[in-house]
């Protein structure tokens, strides 16, 4: 879905970062949004930002301690 905005304080702040970074209108906002998605994805608690490896580990399980001298040895082809 395009994005039409038509608000004189959006074009200037627009103009004002096309200026800055000399990129054209959609490099700005495009350069804007992610800035700000990147911002407020810090600002997150580190518990919902790790939400995704949280639950990869819950899925996978608890880790299965083992011998892992051994383990790499064979995978290695050693003795």
């Amino acid at each position: 879905m395009p994005l039409y905005i038509k608000d004189p304080e959006v074009d200037k702040l627009t103009e004002e970062l096309v200026g800055l970074t000399k990129s054209t209108k959609v490099e700005a906002v495009k350069l804007a949004l992610i800035h700000e998605i990147a911002q407020r994805r810090g600002s997150l608690p580190m518990r919902q930002r790790l939400a995704k490896s949280l639950e990869m580990a819950r899925v996978v399980g608890p880790f299965a301690p083992g011998d892992h001298k051994v383990e790499t040895d064979e995978m290695w082809g050693e003795d």
